[in-house]
């Protein structure tokens, strides 16, 4: 018996038919929000220095993924590009 949801070519499919082009688009909107909350965070926080980047929604037929790597820029760097800004 084949689980409810599931398309007939899912069926013979791998596990990465399991899922609509829409639950992956949900996925992936989930994802960037939830990016974009911890670098709000990051930012307008003093204590966020210890906050986890957070985890993908796993996706079937997928290994888990390693959890994103920020560089983020000194803040003379970040002045100097204000003040190449300021003076355009």
């Amino acid at each position: 018996m084949r689980k409810a949801g599931r398309s007939a070519l899912a069926a013979v499919m791998d596990e990465a038919a399991e899922w609509s082009t829409e639950d992956y688009l949900l996925a992936r909107v989930s994802d960037a929000l939830e990016t974009a909350n911890y670098l709000f965070i990051k930012a307008n926080s003093s204590g966020a220095s210890d906050l986890d980047a957070p985890a993908p929604i796993p996706r079937p037929g997928q290994s888990e993924p390693p959890a994103p790597v920020y560089e983020y820029a000194s803040g003379a760097e970040v002045a100097g590009f204000f003040t190449q800004m300021s003076s355009i």
